[in-house]
């Protein structure tokens, strides 16, 4: 599950949403650490690509809270339903 909270004191409400699609334009942000070590911080502008109304980062635009049903599974089912592993492995 990924919820997200719009930049807002005034929030309109809760919405379901989809992953929105969309890019960022990466800038670096040079600092120092209490010991004075540089390091980088990862910033930049986030460019929304994606008109649907319900894309999450649309939701957040119009002040509603966004919940996105996520599911996350890498396995590429095709490598293992023809067994091709298991054959490279017993050659």
């Amino acid at each position: 599950m990924n919820v997200n909270f719009p930049k807002t004191d005034n929030i309109k409400g809760i919405k379901i949403c989809r992953q929105g699609k969309g890019r960022w334009i990466e800038e670096f942000q040079e600092g120092a650490n209490p010991r004075g070590e540089k390091y980088y911080w990862l910033t930049g502008k986030f460019i929304n690509d994606d008109k649907r109304e319900d894309a999450d980062i649309n939701a957040l635009a119009e002040n509603y809270v966004s919940i996105v049903p996520t599911y996350h599974d890498l396995t590429h089912n095709e490598t293992l339903d023809n067994n091709i592993l298991n054959e490279l492995m017993h050659k």
